[in-house]
Parts: structure tokens; sequence; C-alpha cells
């Protein structure tokens, strides 16, 4: 019996690449998408790191990483990355199927008035596209 790649291949790698429109093998963790991240010093494990789990079959830990939140979104790593893999998309479909699940990550009831009250209203708008459903 022969097996296809497709049948090898995770049903969460290929849910990912689907919301994503990126192809997980893609990357071969060169890192400059980790060089160049403005929040990389935030993050505790580095945006290429998030790609190697996901080649690892450790999909657990790249959705309980605090990183795929802190993505800014901002492309730099897809403009210096050698195979145009964009991270940013990839990072989004992390987020989102995390919140598909359930899993919350901000709750406006949470949210005091005194921070309302400070807040720009874009971060504030900006933070619940981000991490709500």
């Amino acid at each position: 019996m022969k097996i296809s790649r497709e049948q090898l291949r995770d049903n969460f790698i290929v849910k990912v690449e689907e919301i994503s429109g990126e192809k997980i093998s893609a990357c071969y963790q060169c890192g400059k998408c980790s060089a160049g991240c403005p929040m990389a010093k935030e993050m505790e494990i580095l945006p290429h790191q998030i790609i190697r789990y996901l080649h690892l079959g450790a999909k657990d830990k790249a959705l309980n990483a605090r990183t795929i939140w802190l993505c800014a979104s901002c492309h730099s790593c897809s403009s210096r990355c050698p195979q145009s893999f964009d991270l940013s998309n990839m990072m989004e479909a992390l987020r989102l199927i995390t919140l598909r699940a359930g899993n919350l990550k901000l709750r406006p009831e949470e949210i005091s008035a005194e921070f309302l009250k400070k807040a720009p209203q874009q971060a504030f708008i900006s933070a619940f596209r981000k991490y709500s459903n």
C-alpha cells in the first residue's frame, strides 16, 4: 500500500496552512525573521522557533507561546525572508485557531475603567481585533 505525502501530514499543519496561505515546510530556519523582529526581545521564544515547533509536531507549545500574541504583524519578518514566507500570516493563523477554540485572551469585562480612559482608542480597537473572536 502506498501512503501519500498528504496522508502523512498532520491535520493541524494543514489547517494552519489553509488559514495563513503559507507553506510551513518552506521555512528552513535561517533565523532572519527573528533577527529583524522588533518584538523579539519581549518574546520567550523567537518567531523562527514557533515554526520549528510546528515542524516537530509540538503544536501545543506553539499555541501556548506568548510569542504568537506579541507578534505586531509588521511584516518585517516576511521582508527579510529568503523564501518569501509570511510569518505574520502564520502567527495570525495560530491566534485564530486559539480563539476559535474558545481560548479568549482578552475579556472586556476585565478591563478597568481607569485603563479605558487612558488608552488610545486605536490601541483598544486593535487589541479587540487581535485578542477576541
